[in-house]
């Protein structure tokens, strides 16, 4: 059957195990294997996931101080529906204030027409004022119809200025990390000039860097008012961080990749008489992509953790930023709030590692790894 040899396929690609039995299922294979397999896959994880709820909702009961408790699996659904509601609320609102200011720029412009058409027929001072009158209400007409909410960004909108932080910052690192990965593991005379700054820097925390991060955009960004730039500073400083951070996985799998490529390749490149730039791009580094992808994904793990902290202290409004304002805040639903942004950080981050694993096995020869 092509349609199970396609599914399994993709299982394989994408790190998911937890889906193969149900396609063995329904292509007919043995059904006791396969209950076996959704019993290890599926039913055991749900049973382990109720045996954590029941502990948390136990500790919940006794984690209790003067000002604060912790909260319970029930609080924490419940904070993070009233924070999916609260975006969707602001967002109708924001909608509303939009529709509120095309229609006065609709009726600003109506105007501005009848004062210009009145212009045409006077003469003297009295053209030259509603000739004014008109160029003003056009000029507010064009205010209204390019007005977008300032409102304060909502728990989905920190998500999303996340994402886009760690990708952006993800994407530095790639830049950095792989062609000085491919000269080190070409050259052993380059990897050895880097070594010392990769066994220095590698273990430096995110802490460390913000701060050097923060000095050098501030210095680029001096002379600049705001809204002048194409990225607001809070974002470039967290991303800087991330980058920082987390090219080092990247670029030391890069190295080993590169410098593991099977001898054989090499000796058949040399038979071939290949230049340097066909022997780089069709025998070094498709040997070597299953390794460097590998660096990437855990790069892009590091890059999700990082980027929290990074949030926090440069007040880049994210996730990390969310949490911070709430623990400062101190309301009733303070904790609960900490806590399903805890559980979405989580999600994002098992999100973003099925990505990294989807392509690591897309370039992997042989048998894909599910993890």
């Amino acid at each position: 059957m092509n349609w199970r040899g396609n599914l399994l396929r993709f299982c394989e690609l994408a790190g998911l195990p937890i889906l193969e039995p149900f396609v063995r299922l329904a292509a007919g294979e043995d059904k006791r294997e396969q209950f076996i397999g959704i019993a290890k896959f599926l039913l055991l994880p749900i049973v382990a996931v109720a045996l954590f709820l029941g502990m948390w909702s136990a500790a919940a009961k006794t984690v209790i101080t003067d000002s604060a408790k912790l909260p319970g699996p029930g609080a924490t659904y419940q904070a993070g529906k009233q924070l999916f509601a609260m975006h969707f609320e602001q967002k109708e609102l924001d909608r509303a204030a939009k529709r509120e200011k095309l229609t006065e720029a609709v009726q600003f412009f109506a105007e501005a027409k009848a004062y210009e058409a009145a212009s045409e027929k006077a003469t003297g001072t009295q053209q030259a004022a509603l000739v004014a009158k008109s160029t003003s209400l056009k000029k507010r007409a064009l205010s209204a119809a390019n007005f977008e909410a300032s409102s304060a960004p909502t728990f989905i909108d920190q998500i999303w200025t996340s994402i886009k932080t760690v990708f952006f910052g993800f994407l530095l690192a790639t830049i950095v990390a792989v062609p000085l990965g491919v000269l080190c593991g070409m050259s052993s005379w380059f990897n050895a000039a880097l070594t010392p700054f990769i066994q220095i820097f590698k273990p430096v925390s995110p802490l460390a860097w913000l701060p050097l991060a923060f000095i050098v955009i501030m210095w680029y960004y001096a002379g600049y008012d705001s809204g002048e730039t194409f990225f607001d500073k809070a974002f470039l400083i967290s991303a800087a961080t991330v980058c920082l951070c987390s090219l080092w996985p990247t670029l030391v799998n890069t190295t080993l990749g590169v410098a593991s490529v099977d001898k054989d390749f090499i000796n058949v490149a040399d038979v071939l008489r290949l230049s340097w730039s066909q022997r780089l791009f069709k025998i070094i580094l498709p040997a070597s992509l299953p390794l460097m992808f590998a660096g990437m994904r855990i790069s892009l793990g590091v890059g999700w953790m990082v980027l929290i902290a990074a949030d926090m202290l440069a007040q880049n409004p994210g996730l990390g930023k969310f949490v911070w304002d709430e623990f400062q805040n101190g309301s009733e639903m303070t904790y609960a709030r900490i806590a399903f942004s805890v559980i979405v950080i989580g999600v994002i981050g098992l999100l973003l590692d099925r990505v990294m694993i989807f392509f690591r096995n897309l370039v992997s020869f042989g048998n894909p790894s599910p993890v």
